[in-house]
């Protein structure tokens, strides 16, 4: 026996309706404005630095900034990142101290302003250190969407596991992209060029 013309009326408007609320709901994720500036990236943080200097997210503006979450206990992925950083420092020259980096602890229960001093003077000095109470930090880890989880190991204690992106800031601390330190680096001069 077919279908009365009216049964299928009905689900057909509600498959309609269902294709129009999801093209609605992807332009509005998408769609350019002054509320999706940055893609969302970036926001408000109050923490401080490796000699106890509050810092909160005017310190981005008026030049470049890179942005790096890791943490002091980081056996590879973070101190390999903060030397890629100290050699696009030397390669910029006298521009680099237009560029400013920081390196936003994702353990604040370990890295302490003490710990994050001692560990960054293996790297140059104006990298900028950063952490805070647990919340602080969870605060900045959600405005730039980071990831971060303990991982606990078998001899005791434990590690992060964390987002490793480095994130490129305007000069007004707006959210650019992300940074490749893993080019040569007169590409990465030749991208903070445009920043400067």
């Amino acid at each position: 026996m077919a279908a009365s013309p009216n049964r299928l009326v009905l689900p057909l408007v509600a498959f309609l309706f269902g294709v129009i609320g999801l093209g609605l709901a992807v332009w509005w994720t998408l769609a350019p404005g002054p509320q999706r500036a940055g893609g969302g990236v970036g926001g408000a943080f109050a923490l401080v630095d490796q000699n106890g200097q509050p810092t909160t997210e005017a310190a981005l503006r008026g030049g470049p900034s890179l942005i790096f979450f890791g943490f002091t206990h980081c056996p590879d992925v973070c101190p390999t990142a903060l030397m890629e950083i100290t050699q696009l420092y030397d390669a910029l020259g006298p521009r680099a101290d237009r560029l400013k980096s920081f390196f936003v602890s994702v353990d604040p229960e370990r890295d302490t302003p003490e710990l994050l001093k001692t560990y960054l003077g293996s790297f140059d000095a104006r990298i900028r250190g950063l952490t805070g109470s647990p919340e602080a930090v969870q605060t900045i880890m959600k405005a730039y969407r980071v990831y971060a989880r303990r991982v606990p190991l078998d001899s005791g204690g434990y590690t992060m596991d964390h987002t490793a992106l480095v994130y490129l800031m305007d000069r007004s601390g707006a959210f650019v992209g992300a940074f490749n330190l893993k080019r040569p680096v007169a590409e990465q001069v030749k991208e903070l060029d445009r920043q400067l």
